[in-house]
């Protein structure tokens, strides 16, 4: 029996209604993937008000490792709200911050003392890890890789790599802050191998603090282990490592920026143990509360203590519902085989991109880091063109089938997939028929 059922086009009667209120009401910035409106979500489904069901490839952005309302955050939701809403930690502190500050601190990369605090988006999280950073070392300068994402706000903006359409006419940015090559192998010149690449750019990251900026004026270096806006781009091992080591001989912190890649979605709890490479801070939010708002910074706690009373912090930051929230969720991931579940997602899908790959020029490479995985779409396979418009229309027709996904990349040419780690196999399968299907028809 199929889990999708399309009772209309998109946008359906109920949906206009709606979308001619949000035209008066909102402005026209807040993008939106689909369209159409929310009634019901469970598990990988997500059930519009006009009654069409869709499998959910896209997951909030990253957001639902462990699903569209799992009964176990549920629960813990209803059993706070009975005892108080939110009564600030910077006025009368509560026990499920301090838990959840333990988990964090036990199960992020590294046996070494740690300490970890709480606001409320991953933009805030990145402000706010740069902002120890400095502290902590006296330094001024942060350096972030070009195709990455680290946010909307001022300083996370100032990090981010893609113009349009986030940093666009909203200039000028924060100073100090510098931007070095990440590798991207598939678009790498053709006959240059992946070692090469990473040889090449560590190289002239050297080269950079004797023409730009010196090592000993850096405060951090932040990166994201696979780059989620910039296209699911996975850096290797090699290179995750030689940036590790220049940030050891500079004296330079290493910031992952783990808001995406964290919570299973890699088939690791955290993507930077695939690489075993230990981070100074990490930034986390998405997945960290099934889609609450709550955000953390986890870092060496004599980083982390840089700051002085009163200098880091926010009204909301670390509310009782995104802490019970996200105790559930770590629980889930870690007694529910969840993690494991990731890597068998990713293999299934991968398998699947590449037999569609073998079918059809217009996909130029597929990746998949556990469940993150990605396909590239170009107008030639040897010039690697970039092909943004087929992008778009194969996302519209899976859309109107009932598939929710999503595009990323510089180019704004990748077909990337965040489906909920609780997908069953008929529902992943499903959907990937789905893809099948739109690829075949739109062939040229």
């Amino acid at each position: 029996m199929s889990d999708i059922q399309m009772k209309t086009a998109l946008p359906g009667p109920e949906a206009s209604k709606l979308l001619e209120r949000r035209a008066a009401s909102v402005p026209r910035g807040p993008f939106n993937t689909v369209p159409t409106f929310a009634a019901k979500g469970e598990g990988a489904l997500l059930t519009d008000v006009d009654g069409n069901t869709f499998i959910d490839f896209a997951g909030a952005i990253g957001c639902l490792n462990v699903g569209h309302s799992p009964p176990r955050v549920v629960e813990a939701l209803k059993a706070q709200l009975d005892q108080y809403l939110h009564p600030s930690f910077h006025v009368v502190m509560y026990e499920p911050y301090i838990e959840l500050a333990e988990k964090l601190n036990a199960i992020t990369p590294g046996d070494h003392p740690k300490k970890t605090f709480f606001l409320n988006s991953g933009a805030e999280a990145v402000e706010n890890a740069v902002k120890i950073a400095r502290k902590a070392t006296g330094r001024r300068g942060i350096i972030s890789f070009e195709r990455g994402f680290h946010g909307r706000t001022y300083m996370a903006m100032s990090l981010t790599s893609k113009v349009k359409p986030y940093k666009n006419g909203f200039g000028p940015f924060a100073p100090d802050t510098y931007r070095m090559p990440y590798p991207y192998y598939y678009r790498a010149p053709d006959g240059i191998t992946p070692d090469e690449v990473d040889d090449g750019l560590l190289r002239r990251f050297e080269d950079f603090f004797l023409s730009e900026v010196p090592g000993e004026d850096v405060a951090a270096v932040i990166l994201e282990p696979v780059q989620g806006e910039g296209g699911f781009v996975i850096a290797s091992t090699r290179f995750i490592q030689g940036v590790r080591r220049i940030c050891d001989k500079y004296g330079i912190l290493l910031i992952a920026d783990e808001v995406q890649t964290g919570f299973g979605r890699t088939g690791r709890m955290f993507a930077m143990e695939h690489h075993g490479v230990v981070p100074d801070l990490v930034t986390m939010s998405k997945s960290i509360a099934a889609g609450l708002p709550i955000s953390a910074v986890t870092g060496r706690a004599e980083i982390m203590d840089a700051p002085g009373v009163g200098e880091i912090g926010g009204t909301y930051g670390g509310s009782p519902l995104g802490c019970v929230a996200a105790l559930q969720v770590i629980a889930m991931l870690e007694e529910e085989g969840l993690i494991a579940r990731a890597t068998a997602i990713g293999s299934a899908v991968q398998e699947r991109f590449r037999q569609l790959q073998q079918k059809h020029a217009c996909i130029g490479d597929v990746r998949s880091l556990g469940a993150m995985s990605a396909m590239e779409l170009v107008q030639d396979r040897g010039t690697k063109l970039p092909d943004k418009e087929r992008t778009a229309r194969v996302l519209q027709a899976c859309h109107q089938r009932g598939v929710i996904l999503m595009s990323a990349g510089i180019y704004s040419n990748v077909i990337r997939m965040l489906c909920p780690l609780v997908i069953t196999d008929d529902q992943l399968a499903e959907g990937l028929d789905v893809m099948e299907q739109v690829f075949a028809e739109l062939r040229p």
